[in-house]
């Protein structure tokens, strides 16, 4: 682990100048300027007051985190088949996010699960065929090429009335499916 280059990026993400941070751990900013270009290592000690005076602990500092998957491919799909719609993950472990995109299916006749209400947004793009969105009491048919962005706060689901199958980007906030 670079110690000195992930202190400095931990200060400059607080927005602090070395004469700051100097400051606030009662260091001098030659001996924070060697140590963030790894001229010399500070004792645990010290590193605990550099952490401290940066809002963070030593914990928290050497906790290992796993390279964030910027790309997906098919592989790493996840393909759930249920009676009336396919539901494709096209981003594996979305729950813990902020959001979900899926690729949903619907096959003629098809419909996706009612939503209940809920808090949060959802918008979806359609890549192929028209379905329509029944949202409360209001229904609405979306070709392709055209999107819906709604509230969660009505009960709401898509159907498949055409004799082709019908493909949907659909992205929630928070995760739904």
């Amino acid at each position: 682990m670079d110690i000195g280059h992930k202190i400095k990026q931990l200060r400059i993400q607080k927005g602090l100048t070395l004469e700051e941070l100097a400051s606030r751990s009662e260091l001098t900013k030659g001996f924070l300027s060697q140590m963030e270009r790894n001229l010399t290592s500070p004792s645990i000690a010290t590193l605990n007051d550099i952490l401290e005076a940066l809002g963070s602990s030593l914990s928290e500092f050497f906790r290992e985190e796993k390279e964030e998957q910027v790309v997906f491919h098919k592989r790493d799909f996840f393909v759930d088949k249920q009676e009336g719609y396919t539901v494709h993950w096209i981003v594996p472990n979305t729950q813990k996010n902020e959001m979900e995109p899926i690729l949903l299916e619907l096959p003629q006749d098809g419909a996706s699960f009612v939503m209940d209400p809920h808090s949060g947004q959802e918008f979806g793009y359609v890549v192929e065929g028209t379905v329509t969105l029944i949202y409360g009491e209001e229904s609405f048919v979306v070709h392709k090429g055209e999107t819906f962005y709604l509230s969660g706060k009505n009960r709401h689901y898509l159907k498949n009335e055409k004799k082709t199958t019908a493909r949907v980007l659909w992205v929630s906030t928070p995760p739904l499916f």
